[in-house]
């Protein structure tokens, strides 16, 4: 992207405004607070330049010391985090994309609270393609804990297929994923 990712300006402004002082990363601590008890965002080297917007849009911090490991050790130490502030469950999402829309936040969080006790994780779902935020449980997060760093979670997702619900959902921006300039700017193309 040849910037942090995290820093995109979100929304985009509209027509004749000038560009949104709002980021991927502060809409998304803003679009998830309303719907969990707290917002924790793992960093690494990029901490000093997103510790003051993760800090005044209300959220807190986890520091990955090896960010090199890849993007699966971040996880393991939010969700480390998350398990260490004493909560059982934990709502996931990148900061490579737009934040969903509050009323998908609120259906998956109902579709996730009515699930059977056999469902470890709720995953998102738009014209079949499966995005973010999921949502995991006790279960999924100690699985994800479990195995390497160097591990992904499609593949802990996938040795508990049997344990994930999918919810299908309108919002095309759950499986949007913007990782180059010329996808940031359909994502704002497709918005204006």
């Amino acid at each position: 992207m040849g910037q942090d990712k995290a820093l995109l300006p979100w929304p985009p402004p509209a027509a004749g405004q000038s560009l949104s002082s709002e980021t991927f990363l502060s809409a998304a601590i803003r679009s998830l607070s309303p719907a969990t008890d707290f917002v924790v965002v793992v960093v690494g080297k990029n901490e000093p330049v997103l510790a003051p917007i993760i800090y005044a849009c209300g959220g807190s911090l986890a520091f990955n010391p090896d960010t090199s490991r890849g993007q699966f050790s971040s996880l393991q130490v939010g969700l480390r985090d998350v398990l260490n502030k004493g909560r059982d469950a934990a709502m996931i999402t990148l900061v490579d994309r737009p934040p969903v829309s509050a009323a998908t936040i609120q259906v998956l969080r109902e579709a996730f609270e009515n699930s059977d006790q056999n469902i470890w994780a709720l995953v998102p779902e738009f014209s079949g393609k499966h995005g973010h935020p999921y949502l995991v449980g006790r279960e999924m997060i100690e699985a994800f804990l479990r195995v390497p760093a160097t591990s992904t979670a499609r593949e802990v997702e996938h040795t508990h297929q049997s344990h994930i619900q999918y919810v299908s959902v309108d919002d095309p921006l759950i499986a949007l994923n913007i990782n180059t300039p010329e996808d940031y700017a359909a994502l704002l193309a497709r918005t204006s």
